[in-house]
């Protein structure tokens, strides 16, 4: 799956849809590759840099196409992010980092209400960031 039609599956338009390629994905796991980190008009770039915090916004939309592709046909249901646990960060600017971010993405559990995913985004090998991210659907019955 490239980028026009990842971005077709999430609710960001333009250069604020950060993922270049899905690379693989099942029931319970999604690896998605991106390259915006290195663009200059990068929109969550502030002062020069991209803040390797940015990198949840990369994880969350890797969740959010993973909830796509479960949903299959059915319109999947808008979200937020309500929690962001253990984060680590290993870096202080994904600007400076050369190659793709592999972002990769697991449910740990979800339901009709929201779910919860582990998430590591490396390049080359090199562990960048990593944490657990709790995130809860728009209208969702609970």
């Amino acid at each position: 799956m490239n980028q026009a039609e990842i971005c077709e599956r999430l609710p960001h338009a333009g250069s604020m849809c950060l993922l270049e390629a899905l690379e693989s994905w099942d029931a319970d796991s999604i690896v998605c590759r991106a390259t915006s980190h290195r663009d200059s008009n990068n929109p969550l770039r502030a002062h020069n840099r991209l803040h390797a915090v940015n990198g949840v916004e990369y994880a969350a939309q890797a969740m959010a196409l993973h909830g796509s592709l479960l949903a299959a046909d059915a319109k999947p249901a808008m979200g937020y992010l309500a929690s962001v646990r253990d984060l680590v960060l290993n870096v202080e600017d994904l600007a400076q980092v050369p190659g793709p971010l592999l972002i990769s993405a697991r449910r740990l559990s979800g339901d009709n209400s929201g779910f919860v995913y582990d998430f590591e985004i490396n390049a080359a090998e090199q562990p960048l960031l990593r944490g657990r991210v709790t995130a809860m659907l728009v209208g969702a019955n609970t």
